[in-house]
């Protein structure tokens, strides 16, 4: 029973006691499941968003699913290093890929045909956003300030570069309310991730990462035609 209790809890002081009480410590398996469930779930809630009113162009459009990856990768666990990375990558791109089969079984369940295509515009997107998804949640929780800037730099230049596309290309058929502030969302964690840094360089990080990517993710959208 002790050799039990230990592997599924830790020891943790309770402030301004001295004493120490068990903590209950989810096992990596389990995180990892609810990534994994959190991320078809986020796939079946989108083709219910696209046919509510003032959802519609949010479940339509890629960021809020890169900061679900995002925060799903954190959620299983990942960690910085060698072999965490890569993995963290891999589960980045897994996670969005879940998403669309959600996203595809939901819709023709509903009786909205949709095809699940590896030559699929999104899907093939999927490879690189889920790669830099995962990347993102490990640099996040990095204890240098510049991964961390980094992290949240890109994740703003995801958010502000696919908004500046929709206004140039689709914002004529879905209004630009939806666009407008998802860009206001972007340039808020930028700032963030500026005003948060402790050092010069990482503040540098952080701008350079979120204007030089915000350039980046606007050229890939214009250039691929999504």
């Amino acid at each position: 029973m002790e050799t039990t209790m230990n592997a599924r809890t830790a020891r943790s002081v309770v402030p301004g006691t001295g004493t120490r009480q068990l903590t209950p410590v989810v096992p990596p398996a389990a995180r990892v499941t609810m990534a994994l469930t959190g991320a078809l779930l986020a796939g079946v809630l989108t083709s219910f968003g696209q046919a509510a009113p003032g959802l519609s162009s949010v479940a339509n459009s890629a960021g809020p699913w890169f900061v679900v990856a995002v925060a799903l990768c954190v959620l299983a666990g990942v960690r910085a290093g060698r072999v965490a990375l890569p993995v963290a990558m891999v589960l980045g791109v897994v996670l969005l890929e879940l998403m669309h089969v959600g996203y595809w079984a939901t819709s023709n369940l509903r009786g909205f045909p949709d095809v699940l295509s590896i030559t699929n515009f999104w899907v093939l997107l999927g490879f690189p956003a889920g790669a830099l998804a995962g990347a993102v949640a490990v640099a996040v929780r990095a204890a240098d300030v510049r991964w961390r800037g980094a992290a949240l730099g890109a994740t703003a230049a995801v958010l502000v570069g696919e908004g500046v596309r929709a206004l140039l290309q689709v914002a004529d058929t879905t209004g630009p309310v939806t666009w407008v502030v998802e860009i206001a969302v972007g340039v808020a964690v930028l700032l963030v991730a500026v005003l948060t840094a402790r050092t010069a360089v990482g503040r540098v990080v952080a701008l350079g990462t979120g204007v030089l990517g915000t350039v980046g993710v606007l050229a890939a959208y214009l250039a691929l035609g999504g």
